[in-house]
């Protein structure tokens, strides 16, 4: 028997057992030496239910904070955004782009900078700006305007979605992290919800102080979000080993569970450009990123078109009403998308989830696109929400899960989130064609069958080669002559590590 498969090459007897081959761990402080087994599981519960109510709920209201200033356009749109500003719909889908754009560009730069400036610093700040972009958008007077404050928008937001996946990587375990993401992506399908009914809300107040209800829209909610930024200097919290919330048992104890877990999320790393390398080498990236913009694209083109799509479905007449009927499918999106994240931490069949949730996306675009009755495409909606919502949270935790040290990850998740959000522009330009949308349908539809059900399919067939020969020991090979020390340092990389399929 090789010294690897000697060092309990299995991460699931690892965790099932308690027993750590990890580098350093001896050397770390155990505040719970002294505790029985059963005492230690009760501890470790109770730290993770602090954990969960300190970071989680915070978090998840910046994203919907995000994701509902980045989408209101389409409540604005149908509140007369484009009559108003005598806008054409390529024109309007140019504005729609050109937040992709800022935003792919600056996302992948976001992660490093959220680890050298501290998220309780970079996360407020580039909200208060963003918000500041949002209210902007509300004084816009012509085309110009409005792709200004577009612009703007994309670039400041560009660094919450990878940041905070980034920054919860770093916070629990892998079996634990993907309930969390989907929790905190569950925020973008309420915003969904909520703004519909917020944007219904608000247009009552067309005409005050002479500005369109569709000026409101965009003033309040990016008044919202600036007043929620300037309190969230007091309320996001910085990595494990300098947060100010825990004490210093439990620091040692969140950072020694992560060592267990073979994170060295759990070791102070100072960049360095090879880990910049390290994930432009890895083909785990590169298909992560096919499959991420197999279900970001369709979430683009689902949340900015859906109230379009419901009115001129024939389903509704008025845009008040409209917006009201945008609700319902976003929240049965928000519900499966939590069930999936609990059901794949619990598996760990990432890549199975991810087959069948897509599969239900695919029913319902293609019902859209072979049925005319509005009922009917009503009812789409809801199995094109159920099919990319939970699809999103689960690629990311999927990546993290699959990608070890702290920068390569950032890098990783940066490539991949940011690569996704481009594809945004294509969902910006593919709806022309009133009522039925094929063009959009159909573009949607072939990014869910060859991108996201199609590369999920390769990356699970993938993943489950390579564990099959590391449990062979047909990898022993890359340990020979290596300390424990630079094991660690091969990440995900080294032979006993097993990938999450």
């Amino acid at each position: 028997m090789s010294d690897l498969k000697e060092r309990d090459s299995s991460r699931d007897e690892r965790e099932n057992n308690g027993v750590s081959p990890v580098h350093g761990i001896d050397d770390l402080p155990d505040p719970d030496a002294h505790l029985s087994q059963e005492e230690r599981e009760k501890l470790d519960r109770k730290l993770l239910w602090k954990l969960d109510l300190v970071l989680i709920p915070w978090l998840c209201l910046l994203y919907l904070l995000a994701f509902l200033d980045r989408t209101n356009i389409g409540n604005a749109k149908v509140a007369g955004l484009t009559d108003d500003l005598h806008i054409t719909t390529g024109q309007y889908n140019a504005a729609l782009s050109i937040f992709f754009v800022s935003y792919s560009i600056f996302e992948p730069l976001t992660n490093v900078l959220l680890k050298k400036l501290r998220p309780s610093i970079f996360i407020p700040t580039i909200m208060f700006f963003w918000g500041a972009s949002m209210t902007g958008m509300g004084f816009c007077y012509n085309y110009s305007g409005l792709l200004a404050a577009r612009w703007f928008l994309g670039l400041t937001e560009a660094g919450l979605f990878p940041g905070v996946n980034y920054y919860l990587s770093c916070w629990y375990k892998r079996s634990e992290f993907g309930v969390r993401a989907a929790i905190f992506f569950s925020a973008a399908a309420l915003a969904g919800s909520f703004g519909g009914l917020l944007a219904a809300a608000i247009e009552n107040l067309d005409g005050k102080g002479g500005l369109a209800g569709w000026r409101w829209i965009f003033i309040i909610e990016g008044l919202l979000t600036v007043v929620v930024a300037v309190v969230s200097y007091w309320m996001v919290h910085d990595f494990p080993d300098d947060a100010r919330f825990l004490t210093p048992d439990d620091r040692a104890r969140v950072i020694r569970r992560l060592k267990l877990d073979q994170q060295s999320s759990a070791e102070h790393e100072e960049w360095n450009i090879k880990y910049l390398y390290a994930g432009l080498k890895d083909w785990k990236m590169w298909l992560g990123m096919v499959i991420y913009m197999g279900c970001d694209m369709p979430l683009y083109a689902f949340s900015l078109f859906l109230p379009t799509i419901i009115m001129e479905s024939g389903w509704s007449t008025n845009s008040v009403h409209t917006n009201l009927l945008s609700v319902p499918p976003y929240a049965a999106a928000a519900l499966l998308t939590v069930t999936i994240g609990f059901v794949a931490d619990r598996t760990r069949q990432r890549g199975l989830c991810n087959i069948i949730v897509s599969i239900i996306g695919i029913v319902g675009f293609a019902l859209l696109i072979g049925s005319s009755n509005p009922a009917v495409k009503y009812a789409a909606t809801f199995l094109g929400a159920l099919g990319i919502y939970p699809c999103i949270s689960n690629t990311i935790t999927w990546m993290a899960n699959n990608t070890e040290g702290v920068y390569k990850r950032g890098v990783v998740l940066g490539f991949v989130i940011g690569w996704g959000n481009l594809n945004g522009i294509v969902s910006s330009n593919i709806f022309f064609d009133s009522p039925r949308y094929l063009q959009g349908h159909g573009v949607i539809l072939a990014y869910m069958i060859v991108f996201l059900l199609g590369g999920s399919l390769l990356m699970t067939t993938l993943l489950r080669i390579e564990n099959k020969k590391r449990r062979e020991g047909k990898r022993d090979y890359l340990a020979e002559g290596k300390s424990e020390l630079e094991l660690d340092r091969m990440g995900d990389g080294r032979p006993d590590f097993l990938y999450t399929t």
